[in-house]
């Protein structure tokens, strides 16, 4: 079984239901770290990262410039930066002009996070109504990486996970109610954490 390094996230339109039925299936000590770009406007240090803390066991932060992402904890891009990976496998963040009309775009975190995780990485593209994302997860995929998109029929906007779709052939299409238990399963140690939860 490959031991993964990192899981990325790319959401939009109808982030919140979907990050939140995800995060919320995850155990506490999940043993990857998992960074999100969630689409939102520039004066957000929205309450986003409050509501998710609410809603799952694993600790919710927001990205800062070159800490490192740790397992057991959640990383969100702050509004109007882009989140990139560097060659240490540290946050950057930056403001470059928008791509596709994002500050934060997924395809840079994608991108970016694809040349330092290579085939140690997961990449999952959620709801959302523009074509962010699509570029970023086909360079996943093609250096290595394990890609997920949700199913067009589940998401609450499915332009996202439809241009996924065709830019790419990623490994799993998947129901949103079937992503959390796909990510455990693909990381094993999470299983077992989750195993030793419920016998508790």
């Amino acid at each position: 079984m490959k031991h993964y390094k990192a899981i990325v996230i790319g959401v939009s339109a109808g982030g919140l239901r979907a990050l939140s039925e995800i995060l919320s299936a995850l155990p506490r000590e999940f043993p990857v770290p998992v960074i999100i770009v969630q689409h939102r406007g520039s004066s957000s240090r929205s309450r986003l990262e409050e509501i998710l803390n609410q809603r799952t066991a694993i600790t919710v932060v927001q990205a800062e410039e070159k800490a490192h992402p740790v397992a057991g904890r959640i990383y969100l891009a702050p509004g109007n930066y882009h989140l990139l990976i560097e060659r240490d496998e540290s946050f950057s963040l930056s403001v470059d002009e928008r791509i596709n009309y994002s500050r934060p775009s997924i395809d840079v975190l994608f991108e970016s996070a694809s040349e330092v995780y290579f085939d140690r990485l997961i990449g999952v593209i959620l709801t959302g109504a523009s074509h962010d994302g699509s570029r970023g997860l086909k360079k996943i995929h093609s250096l290595g990486g394990y890609t997920i998109v949700q199913s067009p029929e589940s998401a609450e906007s499915s332009t996202m996970p439809e241009a996924a779709i065709r830019s790419s052939e990623p490994d799993e299409i998947v129901d949103l109610h079937e992503i959390a238990d796909r990510l455990i399963a693909l990381c094993p140690k999470a299983r077992n954490f989750k195993d030793s939860e419920n016998r508790s």
